[in-house]
């Protein structure tokens, strides 16, 4: 069976004087329509050059070394320009952190949502309007014609998220990667963005790649979670697993620094350290500076993801059978 998207032995690069720097190594994912996906990880870990990578906006001097991103059994890796922009444009959007980097603050909110219409649809300008209508009223907008009107400062910050998944739905996409898109947000907020975005899946069979350093976003929006550390994913599976029982001590250190669940009235832990500069990744497991399991093997052999249980779960550790 084919997936919406397959992402397969990804490995990106930096062309740097000193040489090349790899940012990412081995990254394989698959996303299926309706199905949310979570890629996890601290800052550093490679979370948003993956989401940047599957629609080829990786700044320069960055570059797709090797592997495939296969959309709808096509290798996006491979196609020119002109139909990387349309895939971008059209098929894939891309919901940024901040909504006021985004949205041009000098124009109104309708004549940016009118701009990208005309820019994608052989649509009239009246067309274009009610096509962005529609889609403030998607995203439950109140009075969607005042909206059209205002500039972005004069909306809120929850608001002007909103009407950046409005945006990001005008071209009916396939697959939404949002990256970071409650960041600024407090909590409240945080739960309605999320909900949404979870709604809009279902209803327009759309895939979601969701980029968040929180766990705790994670495990109520997602089916399946990736952790990242320092560039290569090193668990993977569905996400009510990988909440319950963590296995990577890395997974096990970010979940245990979550808190209320278990951890309810105790101390919340803390993974000590810091991700690691990519200059200066540690050899064998990258994360055994940090591991309270690490030894010899560990820093000289970097593990191998392999297959836990079913096919889906997949732990990237030397010392698996001592953590379970």
């Amino acid at each position: 069976m084919s997936h919406l998207l397959e992402v397969k032995n990804l490995d990106v690069k930096f062309a740097l004087r000193f040489g090349d720097l790899t940012a990412l190594n081995d990254i394989s994912f698959t996303l299926d329509p309706n199905e949310k996906l979570g890629l996890v990880g601290e800052s550093g870990a490679g979370k948003s050059v993956t989401g940047f990578s599957v629609i080829n906006l990786i700044s320069k001097p960055g570059y797709i070394a090797e592997g495939s991103i296969l959309f709808k059994g096509k290798d996006l890796t491979k196609i020119s320009p002109a139909e990387m922009r349309d895939i971008r444009g059209n098929h894939i959007s891309m919901i940024f952190q901040d909504p006021m980097m985004t949205l041009n603050p000098v124009m109104t909110i309708g004549s940016q949502m009118v701009e990208t219409v005309l820019a994608h649809n052989n649509v009239t300008k009246k067309a274009a309007e009610e096509i962005a209508l529609d889609r403030l009223r998607k995203v439950y907008i109140p009075s969607p014609e005042k909206r059209l009107k205002q500039y972005p400062h004069e909306c809120s910050g929850g608001m002007r998220q909103r009407i950046i998944i409005a945006i990001a739905l005008l071209t009916e996409p396939s697959i939404i990667i949002a990256d970071e898109p409650t960041t600024a947000l407090d909590v409240t907020i945080q739960a309605g963005i999320m909900e949404l975005l979870s709604e809009l899946c279902e209803k327009e069979n759309m895939g979601l790649i969701l980029i968040t350093h929180d766990l705790s976003v994670v495990s109520q929006v997602t089916d399946k979670i990736a952790v990242m550390y320092a560039g290569r994913i090193i668990e993977a599976g569905n996400t009510d697993d990988i909440i319950k029982s963590p296995i990577h001590p890395y997974t096990i250190g970010l979940i245990g620094s979550l808190p209320g669940g278990d951890h309810a009235g105790n101390r919340l832990t803390q993974i000590p350290g810091m991700m690691p500069n990519l200059t200066e990744i540690p050899s064998g497991c990258a994360f055994n500076p940090r591991c309270a399991f690490a030894d010899e093997k560990c820093k000289s052999t970097r593990p191998v993801a392999i297959p836990i249980g079913n096919e889906n779960r997949l732990v990237a550790c030397h010392h698996i059978d001592r953590i379970k």
